[in-house]
């Protein structure tokens, strides 16, 4: 997709991560409690959080997000790592060496390593090395874990703890580490050190006010307002990883556990100006961490995706990328995809773009306002409906257009299917009957921005 257009001045962003720190101040240490000694020892006191697969099923997403808990070391190819291990609760952790990177040349490299640990005295020796995290699933329960020997220190900077000038100077002494890490309440940011010298000149609080305020929009659509723990925000920070390789054609890719960027996206990932201007690929990747499995059939996945690429650009002053003229046809989507509502032989699958199929959800928000986004994730974790992945993607459908019609009210069958041809099947449609909703009052179809 093209590239969003610019927002504001730099002086409205230094604003908004403004505001996002000062929630984001409060937060940190939620879940965790992280040492940052630029030592040859360090000493992670961690408190348990739920799994990321306990948190993927509360919140009904397709994907899982990440549940490591950083601990500011590397771990070299083949040392030998020692750690001793407390378990104040009598929960163990689990020490994991390496990075997610599912298309790496070594398999046995697609994945971090893991290795359980006993409480006292541990030894690991990872054959690739790597990052180091812990995994402590549970409820509040603690664990320390002291780095006695073999690993070495991965320059981190925390969001509210790390300054500018202690960062810079880890980035200098901390040549055994072959990555880099920025982080924040809830995100991870892990990047190769060849790649981060090229940014490493980035106002680093500013960036990192900035992801929280990204994940924090992300947050927003889906509801997750802290309303009851149903719809509290997740435990365990998002991940971002540089990766060695992704799939031809794909810029960038998101999946169980974490979102993956190529070296060639990072002046869109670690960058004040490329998170704040042309973060679109950002903001959706992310998105697809947030995606609700009840009701994202196949042909919807790249599509409605982008409500939460649409409130990142709103949040950071942006025009809709929905608004981004075609240099083809002169038109933006909103102009190329009106004409062709309810005429024959239309198909949505085959007759819109991307970003014309995305005008039907714009619409939706036009008519009946951003606020049917979270009322439709909440919706959906209280009710919990099932579908299987292999043989229901017509009912992913029937509950996309049953559930948006619940939740604004009306009844979106003319919306759907006479004018945007959806493909909901004779049971969608009796469903969206069955309901017996009145017609909207105003035809959502014809609305634009």
């Amino acid at each position: 997709m093209p590239a969003s257009p610019a927002s504001p001045s730099l002086s409205r962003r230094s604003a908004l991560a403004a505001l996002a720190g000062a929630g984001a101040a409060t937060l940190l240490g939620a879940g965790t409690a992280t040492a940052r000694p630029a030592d040859a020892s360090a000493t992670v006191c961690a408190t348990a959080f739920p799994a990321a697969e306990t948190e993927r099923l509360r919140l009904a997403t397709v994907y899982r997000g990440s549940d490591f808990i950083t601990t500011a070391r590397y771990a070299p190819a083949g040392a030998a790592i020692t750690v001793h291990v407390t378990a104040a609760d009598g929960v163990l952790p689990t020490l994991h060496i390496g990075l997610y990177d599912n298309y790496h040349d070594v398999a046995a490299q697609r994945a971090p390593r893991a290795y359980p640990l006993a409480p006292g005295s541990n030894t690991v020796t990872d054959p690739y090395g790597g990052p180091v995290y812990l995994r402590l699933p549970g409820d509040g329960e603690r664990a320390r874990v002291t780095f006695t020997s073999g690993a070495v220190t991965l320059p981190t900077f925390t969001l509210g703890t790390t300054t500018e000038s202690q960062f810079q100077a880890l980035v200098d002494s901390s040549t055994g580490s072959a990555y880099v890490e920025l982080t924040s309440p809830h995100a991870i940011i892990t990047v190769s050190r060849s790649s981060f010298l090229t940014y490493r000149n980035e106002d680093h609080v500013q960036l990192m006010n900035l992801v929280e305020a990204l994940i924090a929009s992300h947050a927003a659509v889906s509801g997750l307002d802290g309303s009851s723990t149903l719809h509290s925000r997740r435990a365990g920070p998002y991940q971002f990883n540089e990766v060695t390789k992704v799939p031809a054609g794909v810029g960038a890719y998101a999946t169980h556990y974490f979102n993956a960027f190529p070296a060639s996206y990072l002046d869109r990932l670690v960058t004040v100006e490329g998170v704040s201007n042309r973060g679109w690929g950002f903001y959706h990747e992310l998105g697809h961490l947030h995606q609700q499995f009840a009701y994202r059939p196949s042909g919807l996945t790249e599509v409605s995706v982008n409500i939460y690429s649409l409130a990142a650009q709103r949040v950071f002053g942006q025009t809709s990328n929905l608004l981004t003229v075609d240099a083809s046809t002169g038109l933006n989507w909103f102009q190329t995809a009106l004409p062709k509502l309810g005429t024959p032989g239309l198909s949505f699958a085959t007759s819109f773009g991307a970003y014309e199929k995305l005008v039907s959800l714009r619409q939706l928000e036009l008519a009946f306002g951003t606020g049917i986004w979270p009322g439709l994730h909440k919706l959906i974790r209280e009710e919990n409906p099932q579908s299987d992945w292999q043989t229901q993607d017509a009912l992913r459908w029937t509950n996309f257009a049953t559930y948006t019609s619940r939740i604004t009210g009306y009844d979106l069958t003319d919306f759907y299917v006479d004018k945007w041809a959806y493909p909901i099947d004779a049971d969608g449609r009796a469903a969206l009957a069955a309901l017996s909703l009145p017609t909207p009052p105003v035809d959502p179809s014809t609305l634009t921005d």
